[in-house]
C-alpha cells in the first residue's frame, strides 16, 4: 500500500465522529482533531514536496499515544500504522 494511500485512510478515519469503543480506548475529540491535523500536515508536505521529504518528518506519534494513554483499538493501529509507514519510507531513501 502506497504512503499516501495510508495517508489518505488515516486522515478520514480521524476525521469521522469516535464511537464508544474509542472513547473506552482513551480517545478524545480535541486529541482525535490533533492527531488527524498532525497527520494531514505530513500527508500535504509529502503531496506537495514528494516522498523525499519523509526524511524531515519526526513522526512521534506513538509516543504520543503512550502519554496520552491511548489502548490499543483500530485508531491507535491506523496512527501506528502511518508512523510506520513514513519512518519506512524515510529509511528507503537513505
Amino acid at each position: 500500500m502506497g504512503l499516501l494511500v495510508v495517508l489518505d485512510e488515516a486522515v478520514a478515519a480521524l476525521k469521522d465522529p469516535l464511537g464508544e469503543d474509542d472513547r473506552a480506548q482513551g480517545w478524545t475529540d480535541d486529541l482525535r482533531r490533533e492527531v488527524q491535523e498532525e497527520i494531514s500536515i505530513s500527508r500535504s508536505v509529502v503531496r506537495r514536496h514528494g516522498v523525499g521529504m519523509t526524511r524531515h518528518l519526526r513522526p512521534r506519534l506513538d509516543e504520543w499515544m503512550e502519554r496520552e494513554d491511548v489502548q490499543p483499538g483500530r485508531l491507535r493501529d491506523l496512527v501506528v500504522e502511518v508512523q510506520r509507514s513514513l519512518v519506512e519510507e524515510a529509511r528507503t531513501l537513505t
